[in-house]
């Protein structure tokens, strides 16, 4: 059975037991009042008999019911009653619409109205059948009771009447059942709009899948409706993000992060740095039946491929160094040559010793004891040398031969050392480059003699995603970004001041 049709059904059930119980309850209600009605008009004509002085003085005769009997047929042609009984005190009748039954004893017990003189409304069954009844007291001169009048009307009377009651209610309550038919219809009508005609199983089919596409993809998904309210998240969101709040307020998240998801930093692709992850983001508008109703945020994971592309930005460092390098070998290899065919053996060996000892990297390895810094700083030397620029030791610079972790400084004084040519932008010029294994961590300074920082920048060249460069394919603006992240990261610091050019200065613990 189809949802609107079982819905409509079970409308129709409701509306009508509720129109059948208010039936029941306004039948037996109705049925109340007019039981009481008659009992009080019982009682109304019992008391105005008792009353009578006519009926008082003929308990004083020898024979009362020949006084009696005539009283009461009258009362009750009169009223409408079906019956009106005159009784003594021993519960003998003087008057009965049979006259048969004059000078027997009550059907019913009438002692309680003998006893303590007060009146009685109730319903009994008597020789005429079930009535409902009113019984009162007869009184001497003196106040005592002397006899009673009982007055009934049949119940049959009373059904008669209430039946004559209910064909207005029955029309109520089909036109309540109309209504309700009607209103049951809308209701399925507008819940088969909203549900686009689908049935109860096929929403759980399609929850089901969703359900499943959502959290089957790799990349990241998040929801926010227009009050900035978390409305949907995946597990790969969840893992990339951490904890993830109601709100976006809630989330435990950079202002970088917070700005791309809410929309204060537009754009596609956003790159953002978060913990130890470099996230893309991307924010799209979600419309529901042409409305606006909210973002969707895909985040994707690029940490291992800006790992990667620096790697390969590190090893084409290391090619454009090894170039050099061999065209200066090739040109060596050509002077010696030359030497030797002009029988200059002495000037060649000469030459051949000086030129074989590099007195730069003779310096760096007696400086740098670890071979990794001191590889780097070699492929730097190389291509600051290609772009122009010149690439120096200061004085105190002392590492040792081991570092506990290489990788965090290699990237933190390739980054700088990176910065340093680019803010050259091949000019001639210098960059000078300290490193100190001290007490409390690998203390790195690098001064180049380019434009330098201008003080307001200070914190806003760390920021990720800010770049001087000129625009080019490729994520922008994380070298700094992740410098300070892996200083962060260990309990450092990195600054930026100007003297005569930028000096960013590092503490890796």
């Amino acid at each position: 059975m189809r949802l609107g049709t079982q819905l409509f059904l079970l409308q129709m059930v409701i509306v009508l037991l509720a129109a059948a119980g208010t039936a029941v309850v306004w039948a037996q209600n109705t049925r109340r009042n007019l039981d009481h009605q008659y009992q009080q008009r019982a009682l109304t004509i019992a008391l105005s008999v008792a009353a009578l002085p006519e009926v008082r003085a003929a308990f004083k005769r020898e024979r009362p019911e020949t006084v009696l009997q005539p009283l009461a047929m009258s009362v009750q042609r009169a009223t409408g009653a079906d019956y009106v009984v005159i009784a003594n005190t021993q519960q003998i009748r003087y008057a009965h619409p049979n006259p048969e039954l004059i000078g027997r004893r009550l059907s019913t017990d009438g002692s309680a109205v003998l006893t303590s003189g007060r009146t009685w409304t109730g319903t009994e069954t008597g020789t005429i059948g079930r009535t409902l009844r009113g019984k009162a007291p007869i009184f001497d001169e003196h106040g005592a009771v002397i006899g009673l009048t009982s007055v009934g009307v049949l119940e049959g009377r009373v059904a008669d009447q209430l039946a004559g009651a209910l064909p207005p209610l029955l029309w109520t309550a089909l036109a309540v059942l109309v209504a309700g038919a009607l209103a049951a219809w809308l209701i399925a009508a507008r819940v088969r709009r909203q549900t686009f005609g689908l049935e109860p199983r096929e929403i759980a089919a399609l929850l089901e899948q969703r359900e499943g596409v959502l959290h089957g993809v790799k990349e990241g998904v998040l929801a926010l409706d227009l009050a900035g309210r978390v409305t949907l998240v995946n597990d790969a969101a969840r893992e990339l993000l951490g904890e993830v709040g109601d709100t976006l307020a809630d989330m435990p998240v950079s202002d970088r992060l917070r700005d791309v998801l809410g929309g204060a930093d537009p754009g596609e692709d956003r790159i953002v740095l978060h913990r130890d992850r470099v996230l893309v983001l991307n924010r799209t508008p979600v419309s529901v039946r042409g409305q606006h109703r909210g973002w969707v945020v895909t985040l994707r994971d690029r940490t291992e491929l800006v790992r990667l592309s620096r790697q390969l930005d590190e090893a084409g460092s290391a090619t454009e160094a090894l170039r050099a390098q061999a065209h200066e070998f090739a040109n060596r290899m050509h002077t010696v040559v030359g030497l030797l065919e002009l029988g200059e053996h002495e000037a060649a060996i000469g030459y051949i010793t000086r030129t074989t000892l590099s007195p730069y990297a003779v310096g760096i390895r007696e400086r740098i004891g670890d071979p990794t810094l001191a590889a780097l700083l070699l492929a730097k030397s190389a291509e600051a040398a290609e772009r122009g620029a010149t690439l120096v030791l200061a004085d105190d610079t002392s590492v040792p031969s081991t570092l506990a972790d290489p990788q965090d400084a290699v990237l933190v004084v390739g980054n700088l050392v990176a910065n340093a040519i680019d803010a050259l932008d091949g000019a001639p010029g210098t960059i000078e480059v300290s490193l100190r294994a001290e007490e409390d961590g690998l203390r790195v300074r690098v001064r180049d003699t380019g434009p330098g920082v201008t003080p307001d920048l200070a914190e806003e060249v760390f920021r990720e995603g800010y770049t001087t460069k000129a625009a080019q394919s490729g994520p922008r603006g994380l070298g700094l970004a992740l410098t300070r992240q892996a200083c962060l990261r260990r309990g450092g610091w990195v600054t930026v001041r100007n003297e005569g050019g930028a000096v960013f200065t590092a503490l890796l613990p």
